[in-house]
């Protein structure tokens, strides 16, 4: 097609099929998995799976690709599902509005058709969840830390989960993977930035706890940072099936 004519300048007819004939489900559609779900599609992705339970809120309006005044209040799966497909009509594309519970994370990780998980959750609970099942399956994945609070492009990076340094939301799914005695040698981005301090916390009820997982705070976020998150998360993903492609 000659929508990915640049692309196919840089990685070929091969690379190309290769990206064509793969399978990415994301989990997330914020800042990072919008971004994620718009760079792999438009580097010629041939199936993707999107999976969000939100609507678009106005709030999110200063970071997220499909959030403006006039999709305030529709599903972000239904916003991004039609966005992709005007990007690329031949897209092989599923839709879920729902959340990941520990059924879904299950099947997710033992779906031999998907070839890549990337995990953009915001909910510890859940992401946890999805992560664990993931590792234990050995199904590929990556994962996106707090992009929130930081300023600084120059400090986000891709390192294994082990090497993570100064975020909450790492240090938090850290321990609670140790407790489930899972490896954390997968790769996640972040940023090495001291984060700015967020709102006081919001008082959540015990029965809460389960799926919040500790109280919420509300982080400062700026425009840019989440979706560079997702694009840098893009880049992992891609030259990982272009390297699975040439081992071939």
């Amino acid at each position: 097609m000659k929508s990915f004519s640049r692309t196919e300048i840089l990685i070929g007819k091969d690379g190309l099929n290769s990206l064509a004939k793969s399978h990415i489900l994301i989990a997330g559609l914020g800042g990072v998995g919008g971004a994620l779900a718009e760079s792999l599609v438009r580097a010629g992705l041939g199936t993707i799976t999107i999976i969000d339970f939100d609507k678009v809120d106005i709030s999110n309006i200063n970071r997220q690709i499909i959030a403006t005044h006039s999709t305030i209040g529709k599903q972000k799966t239904l916003l991004m599902k039609t966005r992709l497909l005007d990007i690329n009509p031949r897209l092989k594309i599923i839709a879920k509005d729902t959340f990941i519970n520990a059924e879904s994370a299950f099947e997710i990780a033992n779906n031999p058709k998907i070839d890549f998980v990337a995990d953009c959750i915001d909910s510890i609970f859940y992401k946890v969840m999805l992560i664990e099942n993931c590792l234990k399956s050995g199904k590929k994945i990556i994962s996106s830390m707090g992009a929130g609070g930081k300023l600084d492009t120059s400090k986000i990076k891709i390192d294994k989960m082990e090497k993570t340094i100064n975020c909450n939301l790492a240090r938090e799914i850290r321990r609670r993977l140790r407790l489930a005695r899972v490896k954390m040698k997968f790769p996640v981005v972040f940023s090495t930035e001291v984060g700015k301090k967020a709102l006081p916390h919001i008082a959540i009820k015990e029965e809460e706890y389960a799926t919040l997982g500790r109280p919420k705070a509300t982080n400062g976020v700026i425009s840019y940072m989440p979706n560079i998150f997702g694009l840098m998360m893009s880049s992992h993903i891609i030259n990982e099936l272009l390297t699975e492609n040439n081992d071939e």
